[in-house]
């Protein structure tokens, strides 16, 4: 039988290896945007510069997520949290972590579907002709990764709330 910490620890390093491609296509968006900006002093753009950078961001963002929720890298309020009791504590976070996993795995599953009408379709981006549908497929992909870090979220405070 696997250990729960053993999937726990598991997920955090594959949304840790996430992370890392986010941060290296971020590293990309630099080099382009630069390089970019470098060549129109020159009067010689790189074309599509704009749509490789907005396909890219989309797919950074969601590559960051899981990674920045496993860290507790999010905004959170918690003036009113620290006032209530222990096991409202858990509730709420238990709550909250379960409503969060259905909304991404929702937007994950539109997202592959968003994405294989395109792919079914064959719409390309307007200046490169390039297929749109693989950076849905990764965003798909990163909200996939994000529940599974909410779903072991969920059962780390379900797990909380059974010490007390």
């Amino acid at each position: 039988m696997i250990s729960f910490l053993r999937i726990e620890r598991f997920v955090a390093n594959l949304a840790d290896k996430v992370n890392w491609i986010a941060a290296a296509a971020v590293a990309f968006m630099m080099l382009l945007i630069t390089a970019d900006v470098v060549l129109r002093f020159f009067r010689s753009p790189i074309p599509g510069t704009y749509e490789i950078v907005s396909f890219t961001g989309a797919v950074v963002i969601s590559f960051a997520l899981p990674y920045t929720s496993v860290q507790k890298g999010h905004i959170a309020v918690d003036f009113l949290m620290v006032r209530l009791p222990w096991i409202v504590r858990v509730v709420v976070n238990a709550i909250n972590a379960f409503l969060s996993m259905i909304l991404f795995i929702v937007i994950s599953w539109q997202s592959i579907e968003y994405a294989q009408s395109l792919q079914r379709s064959g719409e390309v981006s307007a200046t490169l002709q390039m297929p749109t549908y693989p950076f849905i497929y990764g965003v798909a992909f990163g909200t996939a990764m994000l529940a599974l870090v909410l779903f072991i979220e969920l059962l780390r405070q379900l797990k909380g709330a059974e010490i007390e």
